[in-house]
């Protein structure tokens, strides 16, 4: 983890909305909207990394496909420091923007073409940036695979003869070939082992020392998340919730979400039990959200105020801890002390 809290910015967006449309009928008509990203803010600084947690479906990887324009945001300004310099991204700005924005998928089964060689998917987008000369492009293929702990003798496969973990390090080179400045990681080690999950964890961290990368880290595994991030984003239902510093947030939860999700941590020492929260009910449907503060369906510490008002995320210690949470200063939430699950 690194400790850039405190750096320019790199990244500002600023009320993003993604809807996807419903439609019904013979002309599909559009009868309502999925409501995936609602209203998102945020800032990343550079040489910082920021975890982006939340149950499945809560809008994390769409809002990491929106900001590279992989989707199409519906709504919201989404700009990039470049050299002291903001540019908006958008789809007129995207492709001159594609060297300093990209991004690890989360599958690296489906996400590397198995008809091409190694040498030929890492040099890819060095060919669609204007790197026509070959030997120039096969230079910096071999020392982007020699960063992630792969070697020259490798070039010349093809996908299916690496591992899993393998074929991740080969997604990070891809990345990493245009010299980016913010890397989105759409939960890069869910797919793979516990112990080469580390690896790759350990590769990212050392990575981002050597280039001075930025990276939004989206995962669903709060364990991973508190290991490599500086802050953490918690999402539901398309909402940041709460965001704040890794070590405060897991030790002094604001928002009830995100207490709920820190409690279903497993603890390695089997002499501590730790209250675990059951969530009832499922969550709800992103293209008919509840009124008033989405998880108050959820929520033990709800009251009636919660079924009318929607939260704003707001700093409650001035720290720069953010909960979009009525009841924030009130609550007296449990989480776990720093280094406690490592």
């Amino acid at each position: 983890m690194t400790t850039a809290n405190t750096g320019e910015i790199l990244l500002d967006v600023q009320g993003l909305r993604k809807y996807f449309p419903i439609t019904k009928g013979i002309f599909r008509r559009t009868v309502g909207y999925v409501k995936a990203v609602e209203r998102v803010s945020f800032q990343v600084r550079k040489g910082e990394t920021l975890g982006v947690v939340g149950e499945s479906g809560c809008g994390k990887t769409t809002m990491g496909l929106c900001l590279v324009h992989l989707i199409q945001p519906t709504e919201g300004t989404i700009r990039l420091n470049i050299d002291g310099d903001w540019t908006e991204v958008n789809s007129q700005t995207i492709r001159g923007l594609r060297d300093r924005m990209q991004i690890v998928f989360q599958d690296p089964f489906s996400s590397l073409n198995p008809r091409m060689r190694i040498r030929d998917i890492v040099a890819e987008p060095l060919e669609a940036h204007g790197i026509k000369n070959r030997r120039e492009r096969y230079e910096r293929v071999e020392a982007m695979l020699e960063a992630v702990g792969l070697g020259p003798h490798h070039m010349n496969r093809f996908p299916h003869e690496f591992s899993g973990g393998q074929r991740q390090r080969i997604g990070i080179a891809r990345a990493l070939a245009l010299n980016p400045s913010l890397v989105v990681c759409d939960e890069p080690v869910s797919a793979l082992d516990v112990s080469v999950q580390a690896q790759v964890l350990n590769l990212l961290a050392d990575l981002q020392e050597q280039f001075g990368l930025t990276y939004l880290f989206i995962a669903h595994d709060l364990s991973v998340v508190q290991h490599i991030s500086d802050r953490v984003a918690v999402m539901y239902l398309g909402r940041i919730v709460e965001m704040g510093d890794s070590d405060t947030l897991f030790a002094n939860p604001k928002h009830p979400y995100t207490e709920a999700l820190l409690s279903a941590i497993p603890d390695p020492d089997p002499d501590i039990v730790r209250e675990q929260i059951i969530l009832q009910g499922d969550v709800p449907n992103p293209a008919n959200p509840p009124a008033g503060c989405h998880f108050h369906p959820r929520c033990r510490y709800a009251q009636e105020r919660c079924r009318r008002e929607i939260p704003e995320l707001l700093d409650v210690d001035g720290q720069g801890h953010f909960a979009a949470c009525h009841y924030a200063q009130e609550l007296d939430l449990t989480g776990i002390s720093p280094g406690e699950n490592a």
